[in-house]
């Protein structure tokens, strides 16, 4: 039975990086820079629970738009699991993004448990895991590839609308920007045709959104990022598994699955373009 000295709160910046130490012990692999771009997308999204004053729980239940909410970060330190702490920080949560439309990405273990709550399954993600193979290359410019913030920041976020159910400019400003990333966009007939996203890693290097209108300029994206990664270092995309050219982009780079999420919404799965989702964002915000 919970204690009646747990409480929940808000987290603050700092406590935030104890987070991502507590979800890299889990085996999630954060990025080196999520704290502050995550934190971008909504500072009071992130709540933390506190039993006799010690952090012990953590939920992210992050605000996109007027209509939009997504549900990350779902953690109960292990010596305090089964005691009623994480439903009360779930329900903290929920309470937060009251009356939206809520997204997450729970562990298909955990699948039956999130429909009894309410939350209905749209479509698998599945992370595949490629190593980057040693060999003789440069970074030199790839037909209509551009750096993605070399645009106008209008373009980026009017293209980014498209795959995502509400607007997200506050975490994208910050996403595309963060420190020893490398934020892509793919120039067709003068419009931007698509964009991906690398990041470092706890381990190795994430590729994350990967959008793009066709097969073709996806791959090139891909292409061009994972020019990037050092040799013998792992890189991973998360695809959404419905997007089945997508995940024959994955296998035909070699990369193989490792871990698959269920993603599921409260209400009705928003009407996106699946067929251009080559890369989710991330598995914790969307």
């Amino acid at each position: 039975m919970p204690s009646p000295h747990y409480s929940i709160k808000p987290m603050t910046r700092s406590e935030f990086s104890l987070v991502i130490d507590w979800a890299a012990a889990e085996g999630w692999n954060p990025g080196w820079h999520d704290r502050n771009c995550f934190y971008a997308a909504d500072a009071e999204g992130f709540l933390m629970g506190f039993l006799a004053g010690e952090p012990i729980s953590a939920i992210s239940a992050v605000k996109y738009g007027k209509t939009f909410g997504f549900i990350g970060f779902y953690l109960v330190q292990p010596a305090f699991r089964g005691c009623g702490y994480g439903f009360q920080i779930w329900q903290a949560g929920l309470d937060y993004l009251t009356g939206r439309n809520i997204g997450l990405d729970g562990v298909i273990a955990q699948q039956a448990n999130y429909a009894k709550a309410g939350f209905k399954l749209a479509h698998r993600n599945i992370r595949y895991r490629g190593i980057k193979q040693p060999a003789i290359s440069s970074h030199g410019a790839t037909e209509g590839i551009v750096a993605l913030p070399s645009l106008p920041l209008r373009t980026v976020m009017a293209y980014d609308r498209l795959f995502f159910p509400d607007d997200r400019s506050a975490f994208l400003t910050s996403w595309i920007t963060q420190p020893q990333s490398r934020a892509l966009g793919l120039i067709h007939d003068q419009v931007l045709a698509g964009y991906g996203v690398l990041r470092p890693c706890r381990e190795g290097y994430k590729i994350g959104p990967l959008f793009a209108d066709t097969p073709q300029f996806a791959e090139a994206l891909l292409l061009a990022l994972t020019a990037y990664v050092p040799p013998n270092q792992p890189f991973y995309l998360d695809v959404p598994e419905a997007n089945t050219q997508a995940v024959a982009l994955a296998q035909a780079q070699g990369m193989s699955s490792v871990f698959e999420t269920a993603r599921m919404y409260s209400q009705k799965a928003p009407e996106l373009p699946l067929n251009q989702i080559f890369g989710i964002t991330t598995f914790e915000l969307g």
